[in-house]
């Protein structure tokens, strides 16, 4: 089996040199990193993960923890943090965890805490003081892409604000009759993500004097109304049939917590008999790459980008590429944008 020995006489260079040329880490001519890595390609020398991690102290892998791997969003961040890591010549660990249960307590307090991840990307989690500061406590620094409360590195858009401007666009074409589909406990965590977007509709439809939204079933004749389901097509059709199946005035105008669930109204919506938008405008969240197949009108996110993003602030934290310096939590919220698609008119229309 090649040595680093072998490479470096190879190349007529010191192991040093060779060790440096093929790690990424310190000087090395360009010239002479190139016949390094010729000499390694020559031999086939393939560096040691757990030779260059006693070194280093590093292993160059990033824990991924994340709640959904099949939605369109986690999806996109996913797929994001992967090319950007790989680019920097890491490898990721990905665990999937739910909100509370034996199997996420083992993920934090063992896998990530104890074994051997360099830093921790939390998307869309809210993690616990307890599981934050367990990874500060054993020096694996954090990213936290969406998600509330406070504890590492902070990257998100600003979903109350979101939540507003998607209210107020229905409102401003003239809607008075509007119904938020958030998603399942929004009610009971105003921090979460779908929680911060109840909000904004909460703030919308309070500054346009429509009064206080009604939870639960449509009251009859209400300007607003709240009903919570899961953020996919299926429970957007589902709670959209239970909002727009009701005997009497109806909403004219839905703003669902996300893209998939606004799918699954429009879906509901054509099965009731009812024309998008003419009899019913919808709004999401997110800039799924079905929207513009299905007409939507969105609060469009870049979660790809996001997930590049996340992966350039872990590098940063751990001292890695052109910046040695962390990159600072701003607080500043990432863009987003308007998208009007066919979905939304003014009523009646």
């Amino acid at each position: 089996m090649a040595a680093i020995g072998d490479v470096a006489r190879l190349a007529g260079v010191s192991k040093a040199t060779a060790s440096r040329a093929l790690s990424g880490r310190g000087h090395v001519a360009v010239a002479t990193r190139r016949r390094v890595e010729a000499a390694a390609a020559e031999i086939g020398y393939i560096a040691s993960p757990d030779a260059a991690s006693l070194v280093t102290g590093r292993t160059k892998n990033v824990g991924v923890v994340i709640p959904f791997v099949n939605r369109w969003f986690f999806g996109e961040v996913l797929e994001g943090i992967e090319r950007a890591l790989l680019a920097a010549g890491y490898d990721l660990t990905l665990y999937n965890v739910g909100d509370t249960g034996p199997v996420r307590d083992r993920v934090f307090e063992f896998f990530l805490a104890r074994k051997r991840v360099d830093a921790v990307i939390a998307v869309g989690v809210d993690l616990t003081s307890r599981e934050a500061e367990g990874l500060e406590q054993r020096g694996k620094p954090l990213v936290r892409l969406g998600g509330g409360e406070p504890g590492g590195a902070r990257l998100s858009i600003d979903d109350r604000a979101v939540g507003a401007l998607a209210t107020e666009h229905l409102l401003h074409l003239g809607h008075t009759r509007v119904a938020h589909l958030a998603g399942a406990g929004a009610a009971a965590a105003p921090w979460s993500v779908h929680g911060q977007r109840r909000l904004g509709y909460l703030d919308a439809i309070a500054a346009a004097g429509l009064g206080d939204a009604v939870a639960g079933s449509a009251a009859s004749g209400a300007a607003a109304t709240l009903l919570e389901g899961e953020m996919t097509m299926p429970g957007g059709y589902t709670a959209a049939l239970q909002l727009l199946g009701r005997p009497g005035p109806r909403a004219t105008a839905v703003f669902a917590a996300s893209d998939e669930m606004a799918f699954g109204v429009i879906r509901a919506a054509e099965r009731l008999g009812l024309s998008v938008p003419r009899d019913l405008s919808v709004i999401g969240v997110d800039g799924h790459e079905y929207g513009e197949m299905f007409g939507l009108t969105t609060i469009s996110q870049s979660p790809g980008d996001q997930g590049r993003l996340a992966v350039d602030v872990v590098l940063r934290l751990l001292g890695e590429g052109e910046h040695a310096d962390p990159l600072p939590d701003s607080g500043a919220p990432l863009p987003t944008r308007l998208v009007v698609r066919a979905s939304t008119t003014a009523p009646g229309r």
